[in-house]
């Protein structure tokens, strides 16, 4: 399986306050980015993949909402986690 439980803990590590912060915005949102990047690269290859394409598309909603509601909520952690992700170009 390509997200298992060291790599979650290590990715809530990097982008949280610890491992255990699981719910921190900046956390889910890297956990996202994670998460959209693998369906993506599998989409490439697989393009007729209708059911993973809906879920990439539900993963990146939720990611925006997470990053708009970050936005509203304290912009300075959220250019942080811009630029820390590369998310804008």
């Amino acid at each position: 399986m390509y997200l298992n439980t060291e790599k979650k803990q290590e990715i809530f590590a990097k982008h949280g306050k610890s491992a255990q912060d699981t719910g921190s915005a900046e956390g889910q949102i890297a956990l996202f980015t994670f998460r959209i990047n693998h369906l993506s690269a599998h989409l490439k290859s697989n393009h007729k993949d209708y059911n993973t394409e809906r879920s990439l598309v539900k993963l990146v909603g939720k990611r925006k909402r997470l990053l708009d509601y970050l936005k509203n909520k304290n912009i300075e952690r959220y250019r942080a986690i811009i630029a820390e992700l590369g998310l804008r170009k």
